[in-house]
This record gives C-alpha cells, sequence and structure tokens, in this order.
C-alpha cells in the first residue's frame, strides 16, 4: 500500500513540485492549501506522514501543527515543516509546536526525498523512476 502524505501548502509551485517529486516515487499525495483545510483532510485520510508549510493564510503552521497532536487518531503521524523560515528560534518553534522535522525552502530536488525518507514507514521502498 502506498504511504499517504498530506501535504499542507498554499503555493502553487512549491505544491505542484513536491507533489511531482513525492508521486514518481509511488507516494500518495493529499493536497491541501489552507490550514484549517490541512485539518480536516487529515482527520478523513489519516495520513503517514505531513509535510506542513508554517506560513499559511489565516492560520500559520505552528497552530496548524499544535491543532493536529491535540488530535488523539493523529498523535503519532510525523509533521515536518517545510517552510522558508530559517531564523534562529524558528526551528525550535517547529519542533515545540510538535513537528519532528524541519526542511528550508527552497527545497533541493535531488535530495528531499532523503530528507523525508526516516518519517516514512522503515518497510515502505520507493518506486526508482
Amino acid at each position: 500500500m502506498k504511504p499517504k502524505v498530506l501535504i499542507i501548502e498554499d503555493n502553487e509551485q512549491n505544491l505542484s513540485l513536491v507533489t511531482f517529486l513525492l508521486e514518481r516515487y509511488g507516494l500518495e499525495i493529499i493536497p491541501a492549501r489552507t490550514g484549517p483545510q490541512g485539518l480536516a483532510m487529515a482527520v478523513h485520510v489519516r495520513p503517514d506522514l505531513i509535510l506542513l508549510d508554517i506560513q499559511l493564510p489565516g492560520m500559520d503552521g505552528y497552530e496548524v501543527a499544535r491543532q493536529l497532536k491535540s488530535i488523539p487518531s493523529l498523535v503519532d503521524v510525523p509533521i515536518v515543516a517545510v517552510t522558508s523560515y530559517a531564523m534562529e528560534g524558528d526551528r525550535d518553534k517547529g519542533f515545540a509546536a510538535g513537528c519532528v522535522g524541519y526542511i528550508e525552502k527552497p527545497i533541493n530536488p535531488k535530495t528531499f526525498l532523503d530528507e523525508i525518507r526516516p518519517f516514512l514507514s522503515a518497510d515502505w521502498e520507493p518506486q526508482i523512476p
């Protein structure tokens, strides 16, 4: 069964790039454009991994992460921040909110899968394009 990755990202280009990269390795992508939509989708599909932008309209990613971690059925779902926030303290704020990983944008397409791989099931093997 394909792992499901929920991507909460409001920027069309970033969403398209991450979707393209991960689908080609055999992951199922569920997109969400806002924090509230991401929360609803997470409850509905219970993804294996959540990739979360921090700078979202209406509700920032820190608040989304905190709310996701307050939902009992999602407590064990890893959340990785994928964000342009790279100032001192931003990484710590992400971890304090419930993220287990932090990837700075712009992402490197050559290494992105390797960066998220530790957060996917150990028995999942990527399809090699």
